[in-house]
């Protein structure tokens, strides 16, 4: 017997940054929208814990117990007194380092997964519990569809959504460690008073109403001249991007993958057309939001 289960890719369509705390951590307004693009995480009951993956950049995904996913069976396990017995095989079509949180979805996944395996009737509060132990996204993950999330980004309030967004994903020749971002974030801040991260109310609104327009005047990721500051070239993909009729464009939470928000999937094909000629990064996605959390197929 195996359980596949099937999560999204996410974007931040507002990622405000609070000053660093004690602990390290920034307290953030982030703003999530699942979008289609998803990993597939299938369990099957093993000798031991094994991981395995397959699809782009396979060969960049950690296959031993620091892999969220592993992570997510073992903290599951421990919690019901038994042995992470599993094989866990991803197979990945979220942009691996690319800001889009697949980590975080295949740590949803496999919690999911093994929970519907082991049948251990886990109620949601106590999955997404394990999820925030994981990560800051990997709540997010679990439930998809929009949510605000502050703290660190893992304690959640659903939000409405009016309609289909439709982006264009461009990817980077080379990944950006989200440690990495946050700690440029800091240098670039230093001396600054940050103010405490809210969300907009005017994003939240054109979230609701479905608009486009709105959206892309309300988008913003306190994160991208942090981002930019590591990986300057990303700066020629936004512009290209914007050139080809982006209504916005920005970095996709740490990044470095790229988002372009766009008004129909017709006007999203000619902008990924015109950023794959550019030159300017690796392949291009389309997909449309919002998409469901973590679901068994």
């Amino acid at each position: 017997m195996s359980v596949t289960v099937r999560v999204p890719a996410k974007v931040n369509v507002q990622l405000a940054v609070g000053a660093v705390r004690p602990d390290g951590f920034h307290d953030l307004a982030n703003v999530f929208l699942a979008v289609g693009l998803y990993d597939e995480v299938t369990v099957t009951p093993a000798d031991e814990l094994r991981i395995t993956c397959e699809g782009p950049d396979a060969a960049s995904v950690p296959l031993d117990r620091t892999n969220l996913a592993a992570r997510a069976a073992i903290a599951l396990a421990g919690r019901r007194g038994i042995e992470p017995a599993v094989h866990i095989h991803i197979a990945k079509d979220i942009p691996v380092a690319g800001g889009m949180a697949g980590g975080s979805a295949d740590g949803a996944g496999a919690l999911v997964a093994c929970d519907a395996l082991w049948r251990t009737g886990a109620s949601l509060p106590e999955l997404l519990d394990i999820c925030a132990e994981l990560g800051s996204d990997v709540p997010f993950s679990l439930v998809g569809g929009a949510a605000l999330g502050l703290g660190r980004g893992e304690r959640l309030t659903p939000l409405d959504i009016g309609g289909a967004f439709h982006w264009v994903f461009a990817m980077a020749e080379r990944g950006l460690s989200t440690p990495a971002v946050f700690r440029e974030f800091d240098r670039l801040a230093e001396g600054r008073d940050i103010p405490e991260p809210v969300a907009s109310p005017d994003l939240l609104d054109a979230l609701a109403k479905g608009d486009p327009d709105a959206l892309a005047a309300t988008l913003s990721n306190d994160l991208q001249p942090a981002a930019l500051s590591l990986y300057p070239e990303l700066a020629a993909t936004l512009a290209a991007g914007h050139a080809a009729g982006a209504l916005a464009t920005l970095v996709s939470g740490s990044g470095p993958t790229t988002a372009f928000l766009t008004r129909d999937p017709e006007s999203a094909t000619k902008v990924a057309e015109a950023l794959l000629t550019s030159g300017t990064c690796r392949t291009v996605r389309v997909a449309s939001g919002p998409a469901p959390g973590a679901l068994v197929v």
